[in-house]
């Protein structure tokens, strides 16, 4: 696969989002902003956000929601950055909406039935302008958080967990129709597929037996990121360590994979007339690429 650089020396770059002008709104999860990377590859930060800006995804208002996970501790390693642990400055997870006509941040959620949230990681909106995200939770290097999937509406007056016992949850993504939520998760390399049955509702008890189709996890050592969703229906999630994307058809449960020249690739969208321009954030190496996709992205609610 044919692929161009786009832009480079960005902090540990995730969540891109394809906008209509030709730009990638991402953030930087180091540099703790929300930046604009133009379409000739110049960099432009909209928004400082402390902690760890993860996901983001454009709202139904315009603006752009970030799952914010609090923050890493950083470790150079052979020229590559790479997160772990949490940080001294660490207080708790949350979701923050960013207005893009002027940068102004404010903090929407902070907390699910009285517990905080731990580590935020990505999001994505359903067609009622509610979001689905996961919470992957925190470690310090002896004891991890068991995460969660959750769901909320965007003007802060609803927030439920839908599922919690994951492992590590990280990218989720919404089928075509809406039925199906997709989650990632990041340790087990597994991938699951909850049938909804309404706002922050899945099929099953929400725990640890809950029914769901799982793809995954692939031969030898590999570890799932965020995804993206086909407008066929394939989940394309960022595989770690191998490095690269894997697109998995849950008709059939059969993958395909593609290698980028980072073992942290984290994360891929699509924009473009025909939705065939993928973008992928390769963060140790604090790369953005774009390549030309073998089939179209869907294309996303609220992302004009």
């Amino acid at each position: 696969m044919d692929m161009e650089l786009v832009t480079e020396g960005l902090q540990f770059p995730e969540g891109p989002i394809a906008m209509a002008d030709g730009s990638v709104v991402l953030v930087e999860i180091k540099r703790q902003t929300l930046t604009r990377v133009k379409p000739d590859g110049t960099q432009e930060i909209i928004a400082e956000l402390g902690g760890g800006p993860n996901g983001a995804a454009v709202g139904p208002d315009g603006a752009v929601y970030v799952c914010n996970n609090g923050g890493f501790q950083w470790l150079d390693d052979d020229g590559l950055t790479l997160p772990h642990g949490t940080p001294d400055y660490y207080v708790s997870g949350s979701i923050q909406r960013v207005d893009l006509s002027d940068g102004s941040v404010t903090t929407v959620y902070d907390e699910c039935d009285g517990v905080k949230l731990r580590g935020p990681n990505d999001i994505v909106f359903d067609a009622d302008g509610g979001f689905w995200f996961t919470d992957l939770g925190k470690s310090n290097g002896d004891v991890s958080h068991v995460g969660h999937l959750l769901y909320a509406k965007p003007d802060g007056s609803m927030i439920v967990r839908a599922h919690n016992s994951m492992v590590t949850p990280n990218g989720v993504g919404l089928s075509p129709d809406g039925k199906t939520v997709h989650v990632a998760e990041t340790t087990t390399g597994r991938l699951w597929s909850f049938g909804i049955e309404g706002p922050g509702k899945i099929a099953g008890a929400g725990g640890t037996f809950s029914a769901g189709q799982v793809m995954g996890p692939l031969p030898g050592y590999q570890l799932f990121d965020s995804l993206g969703v086909e407008a066929d229906g394939r989940v394309c999630v960022a595989t770690l360590v191998n490095g690269g994307i894997t697109a998995f058809d849950p008709r059939d449960g059969s993958w395909e994979q593609y290698s980028f020249p980072d073992p942290i690739t984290t994360n891929i969208c699509f924009g473009g007339d025909d939705m065939r321009t993928a973008f992928v954030t390769c963060s140790a190496t604090g790369k953005l690429y774009k390549v030309r996709w073998p089939r179209p992205g869907l294309k996303l609610n609220f992302n004009a």
